[in-house]
């Protein structure tokens, strides 16, 4: 029988399914389960992907809630479900005849029937002096969720990625002073013939660093000498999935290097799911609490599927060492 709630005195247990990762993947996939009744705990390191950013948007009934406040009430949200909740280094995960091993950098070992890998990813930024220190405040990444907040101001594109090109062609529908600094990125006559037709402004040289005054990015400098003046700039990040788990347990991967999963999080190994940034670089906070969501119920119902043949099995074997009744038996008393 399934358990109400969990037994969280238990330092080392067995759990129907361990998620790794808190993040809204991880967060909302615990809070189905947990509803579920299912026995559940939720393992995070503490190093969510959008920490620099101040606020989240495009999340209905969430937009503008600061990043660290949604997760603060998602763990407050699946605790009341018997979740438990642990902090720490999930560092390997391995097979075992009881489904999955979970081992930790402290030493805890978790046993579970399933295990939800949502540890995200991490933004690989340019070895720009200033890039880090501004990332995320007045460097930003993603025009769906911060650029209706500095909407018809001057705004620049760092080149540092093929995805730049795009970046800027967005980004004219929020501003008509977008200029784009190539920088080291190679453009191809298409590019440039795009660019100009949406009124996106090239300015061509390698970048020096990002100037900054006061706590302000004020422009950019380039090798040259020149600086060109924005107070706001956007760069597109390498995006580096953390999935070294996964990774490890055998998951197959697609061309590109991203693990591969069904539209459940399912991934090639039997018992392993995977949600939110760690498959999908383009996933926003909301899209990854679906990702979650989804790999929840499909997890709640192979276990469901699971627990129903287990229980026939027991009873087609109960059933197998009962004596048969007198009257049933041939050539019994009364034939």
């Amino acid at each position: 029988m399934i358990e109400a709630t969990n037994n969280l005195n238990n330092e080392e247990g067995t759990y129907d399914v361990v998620v790794v990762g808190a993040g809204a993947a991880g967060l909302n996939a615990a809070l189905l389960l947990g509803r579920a009744r299912r026995k559940v705990a939720v393992v995070d390191a503490g190093e969510p992907r959008n920490a620099p950013a101040s606020h989240m948007h495009g999340f209905l009934s969430r937009d503008g809630l600061p990043p660290a406040t949604l997760l603060d009430l998602g763990r407050a949200e699946i605790a009341r479900y018997g979740v438990r909740f642990l902090r720490g280094r999930v560092e390997r995960i391995d097979r075992g005849h009881a489904g999955y091993q979970i081992r930790m950098a402290d030493g805890a070992k978790l046993t579970a029937r399933r295990v939800l890998v949502a540890t995200g990813l991490r933004d690989e930024l340019p070895d720009i002096p200033g890039v880090h220190e501004r990332w995320g405040r007045d460097l930003l990444h993603c025009p769906y969720c911060h650029a209706y907040e500095v909407r018809e101001r001057p705004l620049a594109v760092l080149g540092t990625q093929p995805g730049a090109v795009h970046q800027a062609l967005l980004l004219r529908q929020w501003s008509d002073d977008v200029i784009l600094l190539p920088h080291t990125l190679g453009l191809t006559v298409e590019d440039r013939e795009r660019l100009e037709a949406r009124g996106v402004r090239l300015v061509e040289g390698k970048i020096k660093q990002l100037v900054v005054d006061g706590d302000r990015l004020r422009g950019i400098e380039l090798t040259d000498g020149r600086v060109v003046p924005r107070a706001t700039a956007f760069l597109f990040p390498r995006p580096i999935p953390n999935d070294e788990l996964l990774t490890r347990l055998g998951c197959d991967k697609d061309d590109n290097g991203w693990v591969v999963t069904d539209r459940t999080g399912r991934t090639s190994v039997a018992g392993v799911w995977a949600a939110g940034n760690v498959i999908d670089p383009r996933a926003q906070v909301v899209t990854a609490a679906g990702m979650g969501s989804a790999a929840g119920f499909a997890i709640n119902t192979g276990l469901l599927d699971e627990d129903v043949d287990r229980a026939v099995a027991q009873r087609r074997a109960s059933a197998a060492t009962q004596p048969l009744d007198s009257t049933s038996q041939v050539g019994g008393e009364g034939r």
